[in-house]
């Protein structure tokens, strides 16, 4: 379990509500008012009065609520059953005015110092809060600390108290791993630096806009105290910097005093805020491909891939002298689709166009005889890849006559497509040209899927076959993820209507280390989360050469390091088919043998989707 040591200042809010009836505020020349305080022998009523603890508090709520470990260094303090509980612990008191929904507050002049005693346990974070107020001693005890447990991550909130040019804050700021700050500074952004205006706040190139609701009266501090915590906990888990900052904003917007919100509250906000805004956005969308993405990412069910192109059919059916005609092309997908209790395991298949076109045993065509058995059905859209000109880097194409393309397809049952961009890892490869060329046709054709009313599935696969590690991969499809979700958002695709298909993190085929399983989930887990919206509609995994029990068990490991804020699921050809493809070899005297060696790969991988 992650945990966090804090260090800051627990303070004990006060709030007063003032008799409005009494005018006792006045404007000073900047147009602020303030209480007036004069003697003249009149008194400043109150209606109530009331406290809650802020300051370092705060920070251990929200990370309490995000289920990280966390305590306040030196003080007998912690948050359990959604209370903050203290013991004999110091405080300063700040009195908070109220008068309907203005604030205003007076504090103490001299505030006490943060406490710092090196901690038994090592933590995985410190966090040097917005309450904060350093000596120079406690400092270098936190540095020297720092310098003994080198493992330990530094987190750092600068602030208007913050003497920034002291030589221990400097150093301080030096070994921060991120720095968050309400207040101008001369730091480099290279050092994951977030910065909270009265309006928004910003990470690097992103921002979100924040507003503060004073229905509840939650001052300025207590807010930036929220946000900043929030930002931390988000980082800590794993999220990338788009929902880092919609987890913050959203925190904010739904906190009341001494009650924050949890994670699973916040993801759940996230997506219905989104879904709202890029409904708007959308206009006239049909809400049809909301509840189509749903459908296949029904929990407990995969969606099968048997869109082979006729290029790789032909390799298929030529090294097990198949012939490759369209009756023989017809037969192997009819031997999948009428599989047993098919609909157990599968929400949808993928269709090639010609299969889309063919007619089962029954003499319907394929889309209508899966539909009645309750499968959706989906149509490979793509017309392969070309090389870029003087380049062996590919694109994908078929852009040209998509949307007439799509019209047809809906027409003829479809409510989802797929579309694949391959990139190949290697020295000089995948190039910023080629990621950006890609990722822009994948998010034009998930807007021209969207505008006929079917569901996109955008897949851009980092080819397995390759000699890399698990290392490159990580970064490679952190990348790629990253500039797909830019190019999505450029075209207001509507996410919840739309499904990834995405390769699992492992070192290449070629590489003679090899993922284990553990490591294959772990990393897998690691990039999905940093680098993909929680409003997406679902994460689906493609098999891309790895053996039959491979995916497998790469899939349960990945499982296992669940749950995620989106449905996770497989959409595999390979290694579901090949098992059938080998036994069926071409004569239908196997077939039923065949369709029980698909349904036992259907029964493990949909095992698969549960935790073990």
């Amino acid at each position: 379990m992650h945990n966090v040591l804090i260090v800051g200042n627990i303070t004990k809010d006060v709030y007063l509500r003032m008799d409005n009836r009494l005018n006792k505020f006045e404007r000073d020349q900047y147009d602020v008012e303030w209480l007036d305080l004069s003697f003249n022998g009149s008194s400043n009523h109150f209606f109530s009065r009331f406290s809650v603890y802020g300051g370092a508090s705060i920070s251990l709520e929200v990370f309490s609520r995000f289920n990280i470990e966390s305590e306040i260094a030196d003080t007998p303090a912690s948050f359990l059953d959604g209370q903050f509980v203290s013991k004999d612990i110091d405080t300063d008191y700040r009195y908070i005015l109220c008068r309907d929904e203005e604030v205003a507050y007076l504090a103490p002049s001299t505030k006490q110092n943060s406490k710092w005693k090196d901690p038994e346990a090592e933590p995985e974070w410190i966090y040097i809060d917005r309450s904060a107020r350093l000596t120079a001693v406690n400092a270098e005890k936190i540095l020297s600390y720092l310098s003994a447990h080198t493992a330990v991550k530094l987190a750092f909130f600068i602030t208007d108290h913050t003497n920034q040019n002291a030589l221990h804050i400097q150093k301080l700021i030096e070994r921060a791993n991120f720095i968050i700050t309400d207040v101008r500074t001369d730091i480099s952004s290279d050092k994951n630096l977030i910065t909270i205006t009265s309006k928004h706040i910003y990470w690097n190139q992103r921002r979100v806009a924040w507003t503060l609701e004073k229905r509840d009266l939650i001052t300025r501090l207590s807010a930036h105290q929220t946000i900043g915590a929030t930002l931390l906990a988000a980082i800590i888990l794993g999220k990338g910097p788009e929902d880092t900052l919609l987890l913050a904003r959203a925190n904010i917007s739904s906190s009341k005093l001494g009650n924050t919100s949890n994670l699973t509250t916040l993801e759940q906000q996230i997506i219905g805020e989104q879904y709202r805004i890029e409904r708007k956005q959308k206009g006239n969308m049909s809400p049809e491909i909301v509840t189509t993405a749903k459908q296949l990412m029904t929990p407990g069910k995969g969606i099968l891939a048997a869109d082979e192109s006729g290029g790789s059919i032909h390799k298929k059916f030529e090294s097990m002298n198949i012939p490759d005609t369209e009756e023989y092309r017809r037969n192997y997908r009819n031997l999948f689709f009428t599989t047993p209790m098919l609909e157990q395991y599968v929400s949808g298949i993928i269709l090639f166009d010609e299969t889309a076109r063919q007619k089962a045993d029954n003499g319907k065509d394929f889309v209508t005889f899966l539909r009645e058995k309750g499968i959706i059905a989906g149509i490979k859209v793509d017309k392969g890849l070309e090389p870029f000109e003087n380049s062996d880097e590919k694109w994908t194409k078929g852009l040209e006559d998509l949307p007439q393309r799509l019209s047809e397809c809906y027409k003829m049952g479809a409510r989802f497509a797929k579309w694949r961009a391959a990139f190949e890892l290697t020295d000089h490869s995948p190039s910023d040209m080629a990621i950006q060329k890609n990722c822009e046709i994948l998010a034009q054709y998930a807007l021209d899927c969207q505008n006929a009313s079917i569901v996109p599935i955008v897949e851009p696969e980092l080819v397995y076959d390759g000699d890399y590690t698990i290392e490159q991969n990580i970064a490679t499809t952190s990348k790629i993820l990253d500039q797909l979700f830019i190019e999505l958002r450029n075209k207001n695709v509507l996410l919840p209507g739309c499904i990834l298909k995405v390769n699992m993190v492992l070192a290449g085929k070629k590489q003679e280390h090899q993922s284990t399983p553990e490591e294959v989930g772990r990393a897998t887990a690691e990039v999905l989360r940093a680098h993909v919206p929680s409003s997406l509609g679902g994460v689906v995994f493609l098999s891309g050469g790895q053996t039959v029990q491979q995916a497998t068990d790469n899939l349960q490991a990945v499982t296992n390091n669940g749950p995620f804020p989106w449905q996770v699921t497989f959409s595999y050809a390979r290694a579901l088919q090949d098992p059938a493809l080998i036994t069926w070899h071409g004569d239908d005297r196997f077939a039923d043998i065949a369709r029980e060696a698909f349904r036992q790969r259907l029964i493990a991988n949909t095992s698969a989707l549960h935790k073990k």
